[in-house]
């Protein structure tokens, strides 16, 4: 029991006491410097949109990106530091980074196809936060593009994180106006032209009203010839994202008006047959 005696317990507490006060140091430092590098990066992003007309979407994904590196650094210097607190050479810990690079150059491929699709990803502009986009069998809005992964949000509510290695086509559907298509079928007793001239001005009037259509509506004419119905097409191009709404407004519209217009709309009957016995 000797040795145990011959400790220092004074300094051993004092110079443990020291590494706490440090390490709660470095936490705090690291959380501020967070918090406030992103605040900064965000802000801007935020002057970087307004004064040189980038689009929302774009100033989001350069945003996303640029947290996500900033976060990646930060982290980095805080082990850094904690090693540092422990006496650790920290050139050491360098090193040892890159000797991990260089397995992963070796042994993870995927992950560096991940950060190299990611890369051509938002070099070449194919997707930005907030797009309607179809990917690696994935329906759904782009809410972050990461240097490995892109996450999309689909219309269920999913969120679907998609390595960035599987994305080999991309659809994306928020470039340029959208298309808002309606087929809606008459009765074959009912007259066709007049069909028509009562849609055409269904589609004029929405026209006027709705700020969300960039061109049309305009009724092409007969589409198809149903079982049971004149199928008559109806087509307007509408700003990104608005054509399923401007659609939806659209057939309650056209459906009062045919039905004012006493013009049949048809739907399947059953009919019952009843048998008596003699």
């Amino acid at each position: 029991m000797d040795w145990f005696e011959e400790i220092d317990w004074s300094s051993l507490m004092t110079e443990a006491g020291i590494i706490i006060l440090k390490l709660i140091g470095i936490i705090i430092a690291f959380l501020i410097i967070k918090a406030i590098g992103n605040k900064i990066i965000r802000r801007m992003f935020q002057r970087l949109q307004e004064r040189d007309n980038i689009s929302s979407g774009r100033a989001l994904t350069l945003q996303s990106l640029s947290l996500n590196v900033f976060s990646y650094v930060l982290v980095f210097i805080f082990v850094v530091m904690i090693f540092e607190v422990f006496n650790y050479n920290a050139s050491a810990l360098i090193a040892g980074a890159g000797v991990v690079g260089l397995a992963i150059g070796f042994g993870a491929q995927g992950l560096v196809s991940d950060v190299v699709t990611g890369f051509f990803l938002l070099l070449e502009k194919q997707i930005d936060v907030e797009d309607y986009v179809t990917v690696a069998g994935f329906d759904g809005v782009v809410e972050q593009v990461g240097l490995r992964t892109t996450q999309i949000r689909g219309f269920d509510g999913t969120l679907h994180y998609v390595p960035n290695r599987e994305i080999t086509n991309v659809s994306n559907h928020s470039r340029g106006n959208m298309r808002a298509l309606i087929d809606i079928g008459i009765s074959y007793d009912d007259n066709i032209d007049k069909a028509i001239t009562v849609l055409q001005d269904v589609c004029d009037k929405f026209a006027a009203e709705d700020n969300t259509v960039v061109e049309g509506p305009n009724v092409l004419g007969v589409q198809a010839l149903g079982a049971s119905d004149v199928v008559i097409r109806v087509l307007a191009k509408t700003e990104n994202m608005q054509q399923w709404a401007v659609e939806r407004k659209l057939r309650k519209a056209m459906k009062e008006a045919l039905d004012a217009n006493g013009i049949e709309i048809p739907f399947p009957h059953q009919v019952y047959v009843e048998k008596k016995s003699q």
